[in-house]
């Protein structure tokens, strides 16, 4: 199973194209979920757990894998189905966000599939289960949930900490820039908001690349005081309907929207094409939250004049 995904790193050459792989597999029951194929590192049987004394609920223990030791989580127990039974005879799909690794127990694992962003659509209001929802595809006739990851590790293993008193104090007054943060997370929406809040900069939202681009031409047909005071564009790379590259690009070939400073962020493993970010027109690239590291990278763009770029991991 391991070499069923050994070459995630590959799959990056769909990036830019507005198309995304999903590793697909069921829970308990009939329903298949979906998993950004970006975000995981291996798929392995699940062996036996080292179990801890007063762990959350849903840990079911931890586990060493080539020199990783890291917690294992029921997924289907994390968005609120009934425990998956046996553990060691089911199967671990290991994932990273945000430079953290875990595993996710799964009953089953089918398949690979290869789909364009313009069929990953947000989640229907009301869905069952939505609230761990970050969109919904169809694959063959069926119905396929992706999980917004994110938000279970929030909830199981807590949120990044917050902005430094140190970085605070460095940093000027941001009270008149206004920032557009683009996430299909909630969690990484909030997250973001909650840290430019404390630093004192104003924000706005939107949950993919395509609302994100109607908002932006909304603005600037309106000539709105959200559009004069726009100073920076911080998006995710893989969201629904029109991912991050192709929202860059987007505002780099709109006339009126090219010089407003875009920074790329994501929480997915694997490496990613410099050139690709270069080439779409981002100023930046953060490749993993870390409240500090982002204050201070927004800081920098908010401060410099358009077409100033620079690029970081």
């Amino acid at each position: 199973m391991t070499g069923f995904i050994a070459s995630v790193d590959a799959r990056t050459q769909l990036a830019g194209r507005n198309r995304m792989e999903l590793l697909l597999f069921r829970l308990r029951g009939p329903q298949l979920f979906g998993i950004n194929v970006f975000k995981v590192r291996e798929v392995i049987q699940c062996p036996p757990l080292t179990r801890l004394p007063q762990r959350h609920p849903v840990v079911c223990g931890i586990i060493s894998i080539r020199g990783n030791t890291m917690p294992v989580l029921d997924l289907g127990l994390a968005i609120g189905m009934p425990p998956i039974d046996a553990i060691e005879g089911s199967f671990l799909v290991v994932t990273e966000y945000n430079g953290r690794v875990q595993g996710f127990v799964v009953s089953a694992v089918e398949r690979i599939v290869n789909h364009n962003w313009a069929d990953i659509l947000p989640p229907p209001q009301g869905a069952h289960g939505g609230h761990y929802l970050t969109a919904v595809t169809q694959v063959d006739e069926q119905i396929v949930e992706i999980i917004d990851a994110e938000r279970v590790l929030a909830e199981v293993i807590g949120q990044p900490p917050e902005v430094s008193d140190a970085v605070v104090r460095h940093l000027p007054d941001a009270g008149h820039h206004l920032v557009l943060i683009v996430d299909d997370s909630s969690v990484a929406r909030s997250q973001m908001v909650k840290t430019l809040a404390q630093v004192g900069c104003e924000t706005r939202t939107a949950s993919d690349g395509a609302e994100a681009l109607a908002l932006l031409q909304d603005w600037l047909r309106d000539g709105s005081d959200e559009f004069q005071r726009l100073s920076l564009v911080v998006s995710d790379i893989e969201m629904p309907r029109m991912d991050g590259y192709t929202l860059t690009s987007r505002i780099r070939s709109t006339e009126g929207l090219q010089r407003i400073p875009v920074i790329l962020h994501t929480s997915l493993s694997g490496g990613f094409n410099q050139a690709l970010v270069d080439k779409v027109g981002a100023d930046r690239f953060i490749s993993k939250f870390e409240p500090d590291l982002f204050a201070q990278a927004v800081f920098e763009h908010l401060n410099q004049q358009p077409g100033e770029r620079r690029t970081e991991d």
